[in-house]
């Protein structure tokens, strides 16, 4: 499913698969819902909304049947850290 991203109240992308009449969500907090059953016209709504927080919120969110999932894991300093370390050893 190809993402269109966006700024639009806590939305930062959203996605459409026809074939499936799902669509995908993605939220500034890193999770993402997808939505089943919903219509080709729900989409282009959405999509080319001036206002597609509001637009979400008053046509999606209660309307269809969501299931939650995460887009990406917030990273620790940690795991960043260890990133950079050289192989086999510390970094000092």
């Amino acid at each position: 499913m190809e993402m269109k991203r966006i700024n639009a109240g806590k939305l930062r992308a959203i996605g459409y698969d026809a074939r499936d009449r799902m669509l995908r969500v993605e939220f500034d907090d890193g999770s993402a819902i997808d939505y089943s059953g919903v219509g080709n016209e729900v989409w282009r709504k959405l999509s080319t909304s001036a206002a597609a927080w509001s637009y979400y919120r008053d046509n999606i969110e209660d309307e269809f049947a969501g299931r939650r999932d995460v887009v990406r894991k917030p990273t620790s300093r940690a795991e960043l850290e260890d990133l950079f370390k050289p192989p086999g050893g510390d970094a000092n």
